[in-house]
């Protein structure tokens, strides 16, 4: 009956049957003989006739009687005359059989050598363009690799200074145990080991570190059965990638990218003499260790031996032993760390530690990690100049808003610097935004079919009030007030009273739930927020925000946030597979068809019109020159760019996010300890920006200016001075044009001309807490505010009387 062994017993025992029939086999082998003659005995004493009967008295005079006895007991005891003696022997055989089999009961197989059991392998993380970035692994850092993949010369040192006669033995070798033995006892200067390579093998893949004879007779077993199940090409390069190099480095690969940064294929001749010559005493001959000459001694060593053995010529080894070798630098072997974590972490949400430790994973991800260093570059050298504005860090991401790839990720001025937190990945951090999560709100109003682009509030005095709390009366970051103003205008000059009046009409619960599903995942129960949400009181992480102004970028659609391109296994085997085209194609599908969802990760969270509409005013700069400048850092030159500021109250966070449909940067700057930076970055330009605008404007160099495409529903209008359409008999000498979404409504307040009582030294009707002296009666135009009420739009105070 045919099946797989359904114990370790079972294995073993079918193991043994393995090893002894390809011994059997092999013609010159002495154990092979000894089976095929016992096998001859069994069938000579079992013939008929007088053939038989010669056979059987041939028998009785070469190994004795026959009677109760197998022929190889017979063999063994026909010396043997006394009684006495021959039951002492066959007491020692029986000792000696039982001590075999009591080593054998928990002898591991050899099949485990490629089961893949005991055999960790290195998780690697390389950049989109398949630079290593880093290894993960637990306390080994192993990298299989091929024999075919390696140089000749790679073996060829292994086995000249390892076991040169490895092709001519059966799992151990008498003589080279002799002559190291011989050797050793002369007072030779390089003592030898006498393990065979399969030994050696045996021993660090299946067996203890223990000193004990038991242990050496278990790894003589154990290499006689791995000679007779693999071929010497299997054993030598299980051998390569199983034996230590010092420190974690495990394997020819890994040893290779340790010492010389490079692939083992690309080893020359004097760099495979130096790796060939450290798996005997790894501390002790490592270029690393604090006697480098002994390494260099070690390395002529085995270029002396692959002369003796033919594998070189004398000159060729001269000149492997004159060429100076190159040695990495060891001190920081991780490119890219934020990012590097961070991916680990997913990885380790998705398959777990030790899969992501010991599983050989190949993962290639999104980063581009020149543009990633070049972004860390322009960071710390814009951060050199804060100093003095109190600013320690910063932090920087940039993303493909179509695809969701993460192109870089600088989690911090200086990862290696501990004094300031370097370690810590503000992108994943969570930080109030200020006033950069405005967009948001705004957006979500133009969704809720309230507000337009031309919709008016008035930026004056307001105060809010709220159930069992004090009266919350915002103030704009310059403390000035500007009457009417459109929300195009409110949004581009980042004015805080319109905001808190559009969030007061808008909802909480409205808000967060659109933020959540745009991809804000720190906000979750509404009341624990008022607000003051709309001018950043409630924490986000830099890369939710970074998906959510996607959304503006993709009109409405939200891509996930994505690092990873493709996983393997350490064979070759794909796991799991990202293309960008078919994320493209999704994108595609959901802005020109208008579907809502599709086959894969993207959905539409919000109408197209909303998302443009926000976007077309974060890229107007005309608009925003009455708080920014006409040439403020937020233009960048020759291209389309929709940007946003944001600074906190207390000046701890400063942030600047731009985007266009095909590429996304943020930046932050702060102290990760939350001191308070100087009062000069207030107005979000002078910190966050300039970094902002020196990577953005790297990204989109050589490229074509790219803005959306608008949708059918979107319309434009004309409108007067103070954002409503032309009335007939209006003043409305000053007008522009402005968009509006055809479902929406035109404006949230009224407009309306009538009688009123003015008074005289504001202008306005009186407020009810206010005197009621200086009243005159008078026709003008007036807006009802939703919030503050009645406003005169045409109304003119009076000139303070002159002295």
């Amino acid at each position: 009956m045919t099946g797989t062994p359904s114990s370790p017993a079972d294995q073993l025992t079918a193991d043994i049957q393995t090893a002894r029939q390809k011994l059997i086999r092999r013609a010159g082998s002495t154990a092979g003989k000894l089976w095929h003659q016992a096998g001859l005995v069994k069938r000579r004493r079992s013939g008929t006739g007088p053939a038989g009967r010669d056979h059987v008295r041939s028998d009785k005079r070469s190994l004795g009687s026959s009677s109760g006895r197998s022929g190889w007991l017979s063999w063994v005891l026909l010396p043997v005359r006394h009684r006495f003696l021959r039951y002492s022997l066959l007491l020692v055989l029986t000792a000696a059989a039982a001590g075999i089999l009591w080593l054998l009961r928990d002898l591991p197989s050899p099949t485990k050598l490629t089961s893949g059991d005991n055999f960790a392998v290195s998780t690697q993380i390389f950049d989109r363009h398949g630079t290593l970035l880093f290894e993960i692994f637990a306390d080994q850092n192993r990298i299989p690799i091929e024999l075919q993949d390696l140089p000749p010369h790679v073996l060829q040192a292994t086995i000249a200074i390892e076991d040169r006669r490895f092709y001519r033995h059966f799992g151990f070798d008498i003589i080279g145990i002799s002559r190291a033995l011989r050797n050793n006892l002369g007072g030779g200067q390089n003592l030898e080991g006498g393990s065979t390579i399969t030994q050696q093998l045996v021993k660090n893949a299946l067996l203890t570190s223990e000193r004990s004879v038991q242990r050496k007779i278990k790894e003589a077993i154990l290499s006689v059965m791995t000679e007779a199940i693999y071929s010497k090409d299997d054993i030598l390069e299980m051998y390569l990638n199983y034996i230590s190099y010092g420190g974690t480095a495990v394997g020819v690969e890994a040893a290779a990218q340790r010492y010389f940064d490079k692939p083992a294929r690309d080893l020359t001749v004097a760099e495979a003499a130096l790796l060939a010559g450290l798996p005997q005493a790894p501390s002790r001959y490592s270029p690393f260790a604090s006697d480098p000459t002994a390494a260099k001694i070690r390395q002529r060593q085995v270029l002396r031996r692959m002369v003796e053995d033919g594998y070189l010529t004398g000159t060729e080894a001269e000149t492997a032993r004159a060429e100076l070798l190159e040695y990495a630098l060891t001190q920081n072997d991780i490119k890219a760390p934020h990012f590097v974590f961070y991916v680990r972490d997913l990885l380790i949400d998705e398959f777990g530690l030790e899969t992501v430790e010991k599983g050989g994973l190949r993962v290639t991800t999104t980063l581009d990690l020149e543009l990633n260093n070049a972004a860390q570059a322009s960071l710390s050298a814009q951060l050199d100049n804060l100093v003095r504005h109190r600013v320690s860090n910063g932090a920087a991401l940039i993303t493909k808003p179509d695809t969701g790839e993460v192109l870089a990720m600088v989690g911090s001025k200086d990862y290696f610097d501990s004094a300031n937190d370097g370690q810590v990945n503000v992108t994943l951090a969570e930080r109030q935004p200020g006033s950069s999560i405005k967009p948001l709100m705004y957006a979500t109003a133009f969704q809720q079919k309230v507000f337009n682009p031309g919709s008016v509030l008035l930026d004056i005095p307001t105060c809010f009030e709220i159930t069992a709390q004090p009266e919350y009366c915002p103030r704009n970051y310059d403390g000035n007030f500007r009457g009417p103003v459109s929300i195009r205008q409110a949004l581009a000059n980042s004015f805080n009273i319109p905001a808190v009046k559009v969030l007061s009409i808008l909802g909480l619960r409205n808000f967060i739930t659109q933020a959540n599903q745009m991809g804000i995942t720190s906000w979750e129960d509404p009341d624990n927020y008022g607000l003051s949400l709309t001018l950043g009181g409630g924490e986000v992480r830099m890369i939710d925000l970074a998906q959510a102004f996607g959304v503006l970028a993709n009109q409405g659609v939200l891509v996930p946030i994505n690092p990873i391109l493709k996983i393997e296994d350490f064979r070759g085997n794909t796991i799991v597979e990202f293309d960008p085209q078919e994320r493209r194609a999704e994108l595609e599908i959901l802005t020109q068809f208008h579907q809502d969802e599709s086959e894969g990760m993207s959905r539409r969270v919000m109408d197209r019109a909303p998302a443009y509409l926000t976007s077309h005013i974060m890229q107007d700069n005309t608009a925003r020159q009455l708080a920014f400048g006409p040439r403020s850092e937020l233009v960048i030159e020759d291209q389309i760019v929709s940007a946003k500021t944001g600074t906190t109250n207390d000046l701890k966070d400063n942030w600047t996010i731009g985007f266009t449909p095909e590429f996304l940067v943020a930046t932050w700057v702060g102290n990760n300890d939350g001191t308070p930076m100087n009062q000069s970055l207030v107005s979000g330009v002078t910190g966050a920006a300039p970094i902002w605008n020196d990577i953005i404007s790297m990204v989109l160099a050589g490229r074509e200016p790219v803005w959306q495409e608008k949708p059918r529903d979107v319309a434009s209008a004309e409108v007067c001075a103070h954002g409503f359409p032309p009335r007939g008999g209006d003043d409305c000498q000053t007008r522009y044009t402005e968009l509006y979404w055809q479902e929406s409504h035109p404006s949230a307040g009224q407009i309306e001309r009538r009688t009123a009582w003015i008074k005289v030294t504001t202008g306005q009707p009186p407020q009810p807490d206010e005197s009621q002296d200086d009243l005159v009666l008078e026709e003008h135009l007036f807006y009802d505010d939703p919030v503050s009420g009645s406003y005169c739009l045409d109304c003119r105070p009076d000139p303070p009387p002159e002295e």
